[in-house]
């Protein structure tokens, strides 16, 4: 599919400088820019490559001015790299606009689901699922039983969504997902072996949420483990059974939270980071990669370590266990000197 730049100024309310009428394709860094592509300046440090650059269009800051005589023609915005995003998320737009229901796949007749919705093959849609408008449901997804899946969400190919799980509006499952498999719920008997507990909660997730590939969120016990409006999820996080995640909190890959451990809003928590089960992180809360959390966090602490310390008492300590062998090496020579 090909753009003019005065067509792509429209869509960011920006200004062409140069041919209104060059079109474009695809999509480059500006160091790689080819004919027939489309890049964008934004980083001041890539300023030298607008010179050179073989893209047909740039969009740019409206205060740039180039010091140069340049080929590309320029797209003048207030900020090019929330532009370029916007384009980004408009293009994505239009590349995953699929309709219909293709086959074979299977659609339960007691389920339903709203207008230009996409459903891939090999899709399974189980009994009295209930599927809103402009839902995409990418090949090989598994839908279980009573599952609600709100407008506009997205459900990429391979993932799976057990029964009487709750997905809002906007939201993205990526491939490999798992949302709602059992709770790690098992109870010892008097001869050592474990017994399953029975799994009957469910998974619900709010509005605006990301759930990266491979990512496993458990159902609750009783009741729900729930993920609250904007959080975001990497890639293969491990998400226990009744936990609950405050809105707009982001989480990074390979982190594990134990069961029903509740976190807060607005929290930013690094790839694998371990938190132990049953304990409140509060809101605001920063915590550094590979930390260990082992205990309820206040509002607006950022942790680093495992067990985590407050960030400037680790780093303070960090100094100190680098020196660790020098400094027991001062000891022990003190030890010897008072003893000769």
């Amino acid at each position: 599919m090909k753009f003019t730049a005065q067509q792509i100024a429209d869509i960011l309310e920006g200004d062409v400088v140069g041919n209104p009428d060059v079109e474009v394709s695809k999509l480059s860094k500006i160091e790689e820019g080819t004919q027939g592509s489309l890049t964008f300046l934004a980083n001041p440090k890539y300023t030298p490559h607008i010179y050179s650059t073989n893209a047909s269009i740039a969009i740019v800051n409206k205060m740039f001015t180039p010091e140069e005589d340049i080929d590309v023609t320029l797209i003048k915005v207030e900020d090019a790299y929330k532009s370029f995003s916007k384009l980004l998320e408009y293009y994505n737009q239009i590349k995953n606009n699929k309709t219909g229901v293709e086959s074979p796949s299977f659609i339960s007749d007691s389920s339903n689901y709203g207008e230009n919705v996409y459903i891939g093959a090999f899709s399974y849609i189980g009994e009295n699922v209930n599927i809103g408008n402009n839902v995409k449901i990418y090949p090989n997804v598994f839908i279980g039983d009573n599952v609600v899946i709100s407008d506009n969400s997205v459900i990429f190919s391979g993932a799976k969504i057990y029964s009487d799980c709750i997905i809002g509006k906007y939201c993205v499952i990526n491939s490999g997902a798992i949302i709602g498999a059992d709770g790690f719920g098992f109870t010892p008997n008097e001869q050592g072996e474990y017994s399953k507990v029975p799994q009957i909660g469910n998974v619900i997730i709010e509005d605006f949420v990301d759930i990266g590939a491979a990512t496993t969120i458990d159902r609750a016990t009783l009741g729900s483990t729930i993920i609250r409006r904007g959080v975001k999820l990497d890639n293969q996080i491990q998400i226990a059974h009744n936990v609950e995640i405050g809105k707009n909190t982001v989480i990074a890959a390979q982190t594990g939270v134990a069961g029903s451990t509740k976190i807060g809003e607005n929290c930013q928590i690094g790839g694998q980071v371990g938190i132990v089960g049953h304990i409140t992180i509060g809101n605001n809360v920063k915590i550094q990669a590979q930390s260990g959390i082992g205990r309820n966090v206040k509002n607006n602490e950022v942790l680093q370590g495992s067990p985590a310390l407050p960030y400037g008492d680790y780093n303070k300590s960090y100094v100190h266990f680098k020196n660790l062998p020098k400094i027991v090496k001062n000891i022990n020579d003190l030890e010897k000197n008072k003893w000769e």
